[in-house]
């Protein structure tokens, strides 16, 4: 019998949770493909010993590209991290809908069809692991975050799909929901509102507090100390592809811990009344 692929390929890797996950994965002997859109901002990780590629989720072509170069040096990939993406903040009547379709491009489409491309060399093989990176976010929604927290949840249904109709395949799919994770996200998310009111000032207010709010969060909030660095997520990544049988969800910090506690005891109004003391309420 043809020795089984465990070669991970993990998308998005120039920074933060896939730039982690690479550097503890290939440093514990796994054989690591990183990968990002510009293969130079991951040079760093090929001095590690990761193999590099170039692979942007947005583009067809680069992925059947990164996949297929897999498949040729190893057989099939054996684990699939599904990490690039990003948040686009805002609230819903401001924010562009290119925008919007970007943000599902990256964060869902993106994801589905790197585990279409992935499955038929798992399933020839009778094994894989995809691990997809959710968010908290995946199960409560933020004022201002719903196209972000839209994606995730999308991922998370998604997923919940996948595991049971590719388990008989010998592929196993897990979810990461990772809390609060000290990285460039704040940073990326609090710009995101960047001119999502313009020559509006309906929301103006509220999408500037989402802003600040987020990078406040991120820069020494109270939160910080139940959140965590990016290794924190890679070391459930590393579980959930080691395990005989890994579980569905790894809830990553006690933020997500917390949080996702807090949603699930708190009645609907409850929530909303909760975040209004967090955000602003837009009003007439």
């Amino acid at each position: 019998m043809a020795e089984v692929s465990k070669a991970v390929l993990i998308t998005g890797c120039s920074s933060g949770i896939g730039q982690a996950t690479a550097e503890r994965l290939v440093g514990r002997g796994w054989t690591v493909y990183a990968t990002a859109r510009r293969p130079e901002a991951i040079a760093d990780l090929e001095q590690r010993g990761c193999r590099t590629l170039a692979l942007d989720v947005n583009d067809e072509e680069s992925m059947r590209t990164a996949v297929g170069e897999v498949e040729e040096r190893e057989g099939a990939v054996g684990a699939l991290v599904n990490n690039a993406g990003y948040s686009q903040s805002g609230a819903v009547e401001t924010v562009p809908l290119d925008q919007v379709r970007q943000q599902f491009e990256t964060n869902v489409f993106g994801l589905v069809r790197m585990c279409q491309l992935v499955l038929p060399g798992m399933r020839r093989q009778g094994y894989g692991r995809i691990v997809n990176v959710s968010s908290m976010g995946g199960r409560l929604t933020f004022p201002g975050g719903g196209f972000y927290h839209a994606t995730k949840h999308a991922v998370e249904a998604i997923s919940d799909a996948l595991r049971f109709e590719v388990a008989g395949f010998g592929v196993g799919v897990a979810i990461i929901e990772p809390g609060l994770i000290i990285t460039g996200f704040g940073d990326v998310a609090a710009g995101s509102v960047d001119g999502t009111s313009e020559g509006d000032p309906t929301y103006a207010e509220f999408n500037a507090a989402v802003a600040q709010t987020t990078k406040e969060t991120y820069e020494g909030g109270p939160l910080v100390r139940l959140g965590g660095g990016p290794e924190t997520v890679a070391r459930a990544i590393e579980k959930a592809i080691s395990a005989r049988r890994p579980r569905t969800r790894y809830k990553v910090t006690p933020s997500a811990r917390l949080a996702l506690g807090a949603r699930r005891l708190l009645p609907d109004r409850a929530w909303d009344m909760a975040m209004r003391s967090q955000f602003p309420q837009p009003r007439g």
